[in-house]
């Protein structure tokens, strides 16, 4: 936790003031500060100050909530990996279910990091100064599918570049309770929901962390961060359709975003646990084989299954796609029975 009182005579923003006001040694910088106001981590006597240009006076006290720092060296493990593209840049890899990205709290060892330590080896040539693979964006450990990394410097900066400017294609799919559509008088209700032709669903609010699980996202319309998401529907299941698959797209990329979205307009994922609710299929639409497989998924039904990108030192457009992992095409047989 980080106090931090306004001087006088501050900027006429929160952002601009906190940057200007907060200790150097704290190595905030401007984005760092917005995310975590964004994030609800910044607050005034105990309100939440949610927006950048917020108006602050000289004397307040501000409190910023910073996740404590813990030091962490990865260490190189031998666990497999799928490759789908590698060059002396960077390199793209299929994540199963179960595996976290980077090492935190719980899950400092088995990770991706950990595992790319062992398989990059010595074709890092440096992050930073440091031998490490460069993350520019993450799954979540129970979504599988499609991650790009940057193996050199100049990767990762071009890489990060893109993903920051949302230029980036990301296609997931998705196995989804209900179906979404634009005869359904309820959605129409739903504050962000909206359709765009071809029955496209487009998903618009703010994401911030939940008040009070900080492990969750919660919508919000005032504060957070600007997230987009787009579905449409591949196929249907049961009889009426009771579930359906969906193809996902991001014009932003944030924390959870598709299952948040999604759950935000009644649509929750089957076997999403944080997010899906607790709604159940019936035998008469999907038959006994179909609710139980969707009763039984353990985890959300989340494939990020295509990735596209320009190679950030050729300039070659580069795009990959994912087969959906056997526990998901398992899950669809089911529900077509």
């Amino acid at each position: 936790m980080l106090q931090v009182r306004i001087q006088p005579d501050p900027p006429d923003r929160l952002d601009k003031a906190l940057a200007r006001d907060v200790p150097e040694q704290a190595a905030l910088s401007r984005s760092r500060l917005a995310r975590l106001i964004a994030d609800g981590a910044v607050t005034r006597g105990g309100v939440a100050l949610t927006e950048p240009k917020a108006r602050v006076t000289a004397g307040d006290e501000i409190t910023i909530q910073l996740d404590e720092a813990v030091e962490v060296e990865a260490r190189p493990e031998a666990i497999p990996l799928e490759v789908v593209y590698e060059d002396g840049d960077l390199i793209v890899i299929n994540k199963p279910a179960g595996m976290v990205v980077h090492p935190a709290p719980g899950s400092w060892t088995g990770t991706l990091v950990n595992a790319l330590l062992a398989h990059c080896g010595d074709t890092l040539s440096g992050i930073g100064g440091e031998k490490r693979p460069g993350i520019v964006h993450r799954i979540d450990k129970d979504t599988s599918g499609l991650l790009v990394v940057a193996k050199s410097d100049r990767a990762h900066h071009g890489l990060a570049e893109q993903f920051e400017k949302h230029t980036v294609n990301r296609r997931y799919l998705a196995v989804a309770n209900g179906v979404p559509d634009t005869a359904d008088p309820r959605l129409h209700g739903v504050k962000g929901v909206s359709f765009e032709a071809a029955n496209i669903l487009r998903i618009a609010t703010q994401l911030a962390r939940h008040k009070t699980d900080r492990q969750r996202q919660a919508v919000l319309f005032h504060g957070g961060r600007h997230a987009v998401t787009r579905a449409r529907v591949v196929e249907t299941f049961g009889t009426p359709p009771i579930a359906c698959l969906l193809e996902c797209w991001l014009e932003t990329g944030r924390t959870h975003q598709i299952r948040v979205h999604l759950a935000h307009a009644g649509h929750g994922l089957i076997g999403d646990p944080t997010y899906g609710g607790r709604r159940k299929l019936s035998v008469k639409s999907v038959g006994e084989a179909g609710v139980e497989a969707a009763a039984l998924f353990p985890r959300q039904a989340l494939h990020a299954a295509t990735l596209g990108f320009l190679h950030p030192v050729t300039g070659e457009a580069l795009e990959f796609e994912a087969p959906l992992p056997p526990d998901m095409t398992a899950l669809l047989a089911a529900l077509r029975r």
